[in-house]
């Protein structure tokens, strides 16, 4: 075998495919792309949801649900979060300004008290909401809740 006797295994290079250069090529007239419709035209592109023609899942489907544009979110804390942040921080008092300094909650948020956990610490609270858990257990340990505006 010499160098100049090498050559690819049959089969494993063809001509390149030459679309739309005349009928002599056996890919003219309509370029391999069938007769008429969208899929023949220059630019063709599929759109995301097109199913052939019918009716689109989307649209066969009803609307459902609702986003009230006037819903005003709360940052929830719990009891046992305030019991971890009054150790933490040994304090007695926890008030908004406290919570924003102290970054557990940024200054845009609005602030609600939940009773999920245990407070032991007799701990004065000013939020701008509280579940009726909450201020029971707030009041059960020996503190107080003031509803902030």
């Amino acid at each position: 075998m010499k160098l100049s006797e090498l050559k690819p295994a049959s089969g494993s290079i063809g001509k390149k495919k030459r679309i739309a250069r005349g009928q002599g090529s056996g890919h003219g007239g309509t370029s391999t792309r069938g007769h008429k419709g969208a899929k023949s035209r220059s630019g063709y592109k599929r759109k995301r949801n097109f199913e052939g023609g019918q009716m689109p899942l989307q649209m066969r489907l009803p609307k459902i649900g609702f986003k009230n544009p006037n819903r005003v979110e709360s940052n929830p804390i719990n009891l046992g979060r305030l019991q971890e942040i009054s150790e933490k921080y040994n304090t007695t008092e926890v008030t908004l300004e406290f919570l924003i300094g102290n970054g557990i909650v940024s200054s845009s948020d609005r602030v609600k008290i939940l009773a999920k956990g245990e407070l032991n610490a007799a701990v004065t609270v000013s939020a701008h909401a509280a579940s009726a858990n909450a201020i029971k257990a707030i009041e059960a340990a020996g503190g107080s809740f003031t509803l902030v505006k």
